[in-house]
């Protein structure tokens, strides 16, 4: 007995050695916390920082962006503005409505171009990577060409390959170019032709095929030609490819007196 009542007074005697104090002499009972500091607070950009089509996005509703373009002048895009051509090409222009030049179509998931091909105006093989197209021509006529993707093929068994969508389009005719498909359009005349194309996009982009496949290395230029384009030749081809809007195809050039390039 007198054993266990030494060990319970050496036990309480610890606890008590143990046990903070407070300046009383009082013992006090503390609990450890791990306090984490907040990591500094990240001040909102300031819509003076901010272009005009990011403030659309951020807008809340649909209504408070339609308070952010306080004219009625900002809902009309001019398409014949002087301004916005003469960049295109030799064969004529290519304009572009998207977010960008036009935030009024922030929200609407839609983009339109107008396209002025000259006689013999040849838009180049080119892909919309984030849009479908619907083109329709408003003068004149177009020759239009569209390789869907990989694993379309021809139907009829007398003909070999790859499935191409070849059309003459004519006035008020429209015809579609697939998300991310390659096509192009040439003004087989000498007289000038305009399309217009809807895309269900406010941001569909283009890529030019010829010229993003100089832009790589000459090795892998060369290789994707199978070696007939030689190496050092890749740079003298680059310098020769035309802009967006060309001048068009050999016969039609004879047909209408133009100088090839």
């Amino acid at each position: 007995m007198l054993f266990t009542q030494v060990i319970a007074a050496a036990i309480l005697a610890s606890l008590s050695l143990a046990a903070p104090t407070s300046s009383s002499g009082k013992n006090t009972t503390t609990t450890s916390t791990t306090s984490i500091a907040s990591p500094p607070a990240t001040p909102a950009p300031s819509s003076s920082t901010l272009s005009l089509t990011q403030q659309l996005f951020l807008a809340d509703t649909a209504a408070d962006r339609i308070a952010l373009l306080p004219e009625d002048s900002q809902f009309v895009f001019d398409f014949g503005n002087p301004a916005l051509k003469g960049k295109g090409g030799k064969g004529g222009d290519l304009i572009a409505a998207n977010r960008k030049t036009f935030p009024a179509l922030v929200g609407t998931g839609s983009g339109m171009a107008v396209g002025f091909l000259g006689p013999c105006g040849f838009n180049t093989p080119h892909v919309h990577p984030r849009g479908t197209e619907l083109q329709i021509v408003t003068s004149g006529r177009l020759v239009t060409e569209m390789l869907p993707e990989n694993g379309v093929f021809n139907n009829n068994a007398a003909a070999d390959g790859r499935r191409l969508i070849t059309n003459t389009v004519t006035t008020n005719q429209m015809t579609p170019f697939y998300q991310g498909s390659v096509h192009a359009q040439f003004n087989p005349d000498c007289t000038p032709a305009t399309f217009v194309a809807s895309f269900n996009s406010e941001d569909f982009g283009a890529g030019q095929v010829a010229d993003e496949l100089f832009a790589m290395s000459a090795d892998v230029v060369s290789a994707a030609f199978g070696q007939a384009v030689d190496g050092a030749d890749v740079a003298k081809f680059k310098g020769a490819i035309p802009a967006t809007i060309a001048k068009g195809v050999e016969m039609c050039l004879k047909q209408c007196g133009i100088a090839k390039r």
